[in-house]
């Protein structure tokens, strides 16, 4: 059992750093300095009672807790104060008619078939032949014509695009009217790019191939679940999934990645043992990370994995929120800016939410409800419940129907995954044909349960913050109830014993 001397500290350590991120980092200085003089105040305090009473542990503790609590504070203002995407130009946004940048990732194919991508400036142009240095990432949109080439080059291509700038209520785009290849990306990027181009390739053509597909969009489903590249998912099945709250079965996350380390497991445990197999299990799904790209959700599953493994291998305690909490801390450090997209908040919820809502809601029912439902059912409610705030603040509706119909997609979503990544290897030795119609009834069994979850009707949420209130009084009315019920078994136990 790990002492929770040595854990918590990085739990309040986190609460600090989102504290510090969320709500310190965008109120005014003075009221930031006013809550730091409060916490050196605490702080000392702390330190003049434990001098008074030196064997107390409490005071100690709380004393330690400041410390870590504060110096997330600091942590959690910097990096909202870095996550700040100061775009110059050089020049006023009126005489610009080119920009030069770096493409930050993979162009993603939106409708009306142009590209969408955020680019690092370098340079803006003005008329005349005026060019000027520029600095910051600004959205682009390329027209239709280039969008396939710049697809091809991907990620780290240097570009050079003719267009104007817009102002909006999402913040400034550019529209480019042309678009040319300055400098193409490096070789270890221009190989990321081929092997997801092969990938799009296989599943957008060989997995159509025979009658089984024919009329059906599996291998758009495929990439989006794999890699994460939603340009060939059909439109209508992405609207199903949102109408019946289980989007994020199409978002990669740690579901997806918990998939990936399943197989991982499986065929190398035995083989190379538990230790090995963990470090070989990272370096895999480092490369993964690495041909996916960058996206909030997936990072944090991965970054889990890689601190699990430290676990292991016997560097980290083995609590999972303390796991979670380190997380957090080094992920908004390494990049600010994701800590602002609502795919972070959510997945960090939703794992916070199974940890401390989910377990003390399985145990509540264990031995009511069948396992293999009650485990299920309570990371759903669990999930559901720590996201339900942030969800209502956001899109103003809710789906509490997903709880229920996501024990159906989620285990089939599951099971298509697998089977995508089995057609793949398959397909490299063109033997791919064999598992077409078991992945062909699997995937229209999946869109008719969502077409008929999604006509469920929503809760269209017009008090957010009354919705936010009732979600936290349910956590911890089942979280209380549990620590009662476990308080009452323990006092229990020696009679038991005697028995």
């Amino acid at each position: 059992m790990v002492n929770r001397f040595h854990t918590a500290p990085l739990i309040y350590a986190a609460v600090g750093v989102a504290f510090g991120f969320y709500v310190l980092g965008s109120l005014m200085f003075s009221v930031t300095l006013a809550v730091m003089f409060v916490l050196v105040i605490a702080l000392s305090l702390f330190r003049v009672l434990s001098l008074f009473d030196p064997n107390s542990r409490q005071f100690r503790l709380m004393e330690v807790y400041s410390v870590v609590f504060a110096a997330g504070l600091c942590v959690g203002i910097s990096a909202q104060a870095a996550s700040v995407n100061n775009v110059k130009f050089g020049i006023t946004e009126e005489k610009i008619v080119a920009i030069n940048g770096v493409l930050l990732e993979d162009p993603r194919i939106i409708s009306g078939g142009k590209a969408m991508a955020s680019v690092s400036l370098k340079k803006a142009a003005g008329a005349g032949g005026l060019r000027v240095s520029s600095s910051g990432e600004l959205t682009v949109f390329f027209p239709e014509d280039s969008s396939v080439k710049i697809r091809e080059f991907g990620r780290g291509t240097e570009i050079f695009a003719e267009g104007s700038i817009y102002s909006g209520k999402n913040g400034r785009t550019f529209s480019a009217q042309s678009m040319h290849i300055t400098k193409q990306a490096s070789p270890v990027e221009k190989m990321r790019t081929g092997v997801r181009l092969n990938l799009i390739q296989r599943f957008s053509k060989n997995f159509a191939k025979g009658s089984s597909f024919t009329n059906v969009n599996a291998g758009g489903l495929a990439l989006a679940m794999l890699i994460g590249i939603k340009d060939n998912l059909d439109t209508d099945l992405a609207a199903m999934y949102r109408n019946a709250g289980l989007s994020y079965v199409l978002a990669l996350s740690g579901m997806h990645l918990a998939v990936i380390a399943a197989i991982i497991a499986f065929l190398l445990r035995k083989l190379l043992g538990i230790k090995a197999a963990a470090i070989t299990g990272a370096a895999i799904i480092t490369a993964y990370c690495f041909i996916v790209g960058p996206m909030p959700s997936l990072n944090r599953a991965a970054l889990m994995y890689f601190l699990g493994v430290l676990a292991i291998l016997g560097t980290l305690p083995k609590e999972s929120i303390s796991v979670l909490a380190l997380s957090f801390i080094i992920q908004i450090i390494i990049t600010p800016a994701s800590g602002n997209s609502i795919s972070f908040i959510l997945s960090y919820l939703a794992m916070l939410g199974i940890l401390i809502i989910g377990k003390p809601l399985a145990s509540l029912f264990a031995g009511k409800i069948p396992d293999f439902i009650l485990q299920p059912l309570a990371v759903s409610c669990g999930a559901f419940l720590a996201t339900a705030g942030v969800t209502c603040f956001t899109f103003g509706v809710i789906a509490p129907a997903g709880i229920i119909t996501g024990l159906i997609i989620v285990p089939a979503a599951t099971l298509f995954m697998i089977g995508s990544i089995i057609w793949l290897i398959l397909d490299m030795v063109s033997l791919s044909g064999i598992i077409n119609i078991p992945l062909s009834l699997l995937y229209q069994f999946t869109e008719k349960t969502v077409f008929f979850a999604g006509r469920i009707p929503h809760i269209t949420v017009s008090k957010p913050f009354s919705f936010l209130v009732l979600s936290l009084v349910l956590s911890f009315a089942i979280i209380f109830i549990e620590y009662r019920s476990r308080e009452k078994r323990l006092k229990l136990r020696p009679f038991y014993s005697e028995v």
